[in-house]
């Protein structure tokens, strides 16, 4: 899973623990491992929602100041489909 640059260092810290994906089919699985700088994130559950389903609050959770600014950021592909991840980050040699 990449993450914006903004973000990098919340989901390090465990700060942001949560993330929406809008994609053509989801590109992550449940009790998956995937490496990103200082560690790897181990997606804990995914699950397809709505547009409908992203509140302000979700998109603050997911490291975001608003849904408009989420939207702005996870808006860029040709995907339709919206996912709901939650993850846990786990730093290198722990």
């Amino acid at each position: 899973m990449q993450f914006a640059k903004q973000l990098r260092e919340g989901v390090r810290n465990g700060t942001i623990t949560t993330s929406i994906r809008i994609w053509q089919s989801p590109r992550v699985t449940a009790g998956g491992r995937y490496w990103i700088e200082g560690g790897s994130i181990v997606v804990t559950s995914i699950r397809e929602i709505t547009l409908n389903d992203i509140s302000d609050s979700l998109a603050r959770e997911s490291g975001f100041r608003s849904l408009a600014d989420l939207l702005q950021t996870a808006q860029h592909g040709g995907g339709h489909k919206v996912y709901f991840v939650r993850f846990r980050f786990e730093a290198a040699g722990v």
